[in-house]
């Protein structure tokens, strides 16, 4: 998921006497030549100099000067224009306006307007990426820990999983019975099936399929009395899959250990 937003201009007046601009033109609004956070405001060829929100840069995109426009500083080409305001933190925060990641949880960004802070998390399996502000795989995004990735589940090593596939194996997650992990070249990707639907393992090692809850001993009542025939049928006709339920908005049973079945990896306790 992409997180950008199109940004209405916040200014913040300001004035400095050892500063002074000649306005090109009667009215607009021009970069300054050092600042990528301030601008100059022209109006009756009086100039203002102005300054955006704390961690918001001036946008000089416009050749004609007539727009007025702050947008986050990652957003922005300041080019030589590097030097900011000192940043004024809060919780979660660096700067007053600015999408950051969590400190502690690869999968957690935020979203901060005038220092306070929304949190957003990525769907099960990906975490945020600080360069590409986006949600990816999470072994693809190098802040995250090992232990971070898909749950903190480990991949079988080469050639424990006789059923697999080549280096492809699927395996249930141990408590949610719509979760399951994908192993490819040995990295961990967490995955859900369809609303409706929960993950049965398969005959061999390392195999499964999305199926019925009916047709999954223990996983029955996963969805609780939620009506599937209905959910399916508006699915199908909006074209889209849901995000997984949590858990306290159905009754959710835990996946049942297997006896005498394929065994699962146990997930790494942090």
């Amino acid at each position: 998921m992409r997180t950008y937003f199109v940004i209405a201009a916040i200014l913040i007046a300001g004035t400095n006497g050892q500063e002074s601009f000649k306005c090109p033109d009667d009215f607009g609004f021009y970069p300054h030549h050092i600042s990528c956070d301030k601008y100059w405001k022209c109006d009756n060829s009086v100039a203002e100099l102005k300054t955006c929100g704390n961690g918001l840069a001036f946008d000089a995109s416009d050749n004609k000067f007539l727009t007025e426009n702050c947008d986050y500083l990652h957003n922005v080409d300041c080019g030589e224009r590097t030097q900011l305001e000192p940043p004024i933190g809060t919780p979660h925060c660096a700067r007053l306006y600015g999408i950051f990641p969590d400190e502690k949880k690869c999968d957690v960004f935020w979203n901060c307007w005038n220092g306070e802070a929304s949190r957003y998390q990525c769907s099960p399996g990906l975490a945020y990426d600080r360069e590409a502000r986006v949600c990816m795989w999470a072994d693809q995004v190098p802040e995250c820990r090992n232990e971070e990735v898909a749950g903190g589940f480990t991949c079988p090593a080469a050639g424990e999983v006789s059923g697999a596939s080549g280096s492809f194996s699927r395996h249930a997650h141990p408590e949610d019975c719509r979760k399951y992990y994908i192993c490819l070249e040995g990295i961990a990707r967490e995955y859900g099936c369809p609303i409706g639907t929960v993950f049965k393992i398969g005959d061999a090692d390392g195999s499964g399929a999305c199926e019925d809850p009916e047709d999954v001993p223990g996983c029955e009542d996963y969805y609780g009395d939620l009506d599937l025939k209905s959910i399916r049928k508006s699915e199908l006709l909006a074209g889209i899959q849901s995000e997984p339920r949590k858990p306290n908005q159905a009754v959710l049973k835990p996946r049942p250990t297997t006896v005498g079945g394929p065994t699962r990896p146990s997930p790494i306790q942090e």
